[in-house]
């Protein structure tokens, strides 16, 4: 279970969270969003995947003091569990946790078989290819992925 204060990112991706984050050259600014992406693309592809071994923890305020990132626990989770109402309180914070993590390991993995798949493709290259079809997709298939999660998470603003 994941600790209250912290969230885990797991090790088999770490060479690949590095490469997001490099200073350089990376997609991402900071680990935290790295795996706001990751969770949020884990998510899309349906990937929820558990794991043991982990990195150093990153601290959960990180997270929180990010745009939305809070928002996207609650999110992800009421969406995971909708006949569960209580997923939300106080208490269940760690299963929250629990339930980014996993998706974030999800979309790790998507990505890195991606990566595998086209090794000639740049990362963010591929990485570009994932948001245009993320953006694109409610255009063409007529589905709205984020009125789908308000709707399934009860949020019908």
């Amino acid at each position: 279970m994941a600790s209250v204060d912290r969230f885990r990112r797991p090790s088999t991706h770490e060479e690949l969270l590095d490469a997001l984050t490099e200073k350089k050259t990376g997609l991402f600014g900071t680990m935290v969003e790295a795996m706001m992406f990751a969770a949020m693309l884990g998510r899309r592809k349906g990937r929820r995947e558990s794991f043991e071994q982990h990195d150093e923890p990153i601290r959960l305020a990180l997270m929180e003091g990010r745009l939305y990132g809070d928002v996207l626990l609650d999110i992800l989770a009421a969406v995971e569990e909708e006949n569960d109402p209580k997923i939300l309180a106080d208490d269940r914070l760690p299963d929250r946790i629990l339930i980014f993590e996993e998706y974030a390991n999800g979309g790790l993995g998507y990505l890195q078989a991606e990566i595998n798949r086209q090794p000639a493709q740049d990362l963010d290259a591929i990485v570009a290819a994932l948001i245009f079809e993320a953006l694109q997709a409610p255009q063409e298939t007529g589905e709205d992925d984020i009125g789908q999660l308000m709707t399934s998470a009860s949020l019908n603003w």
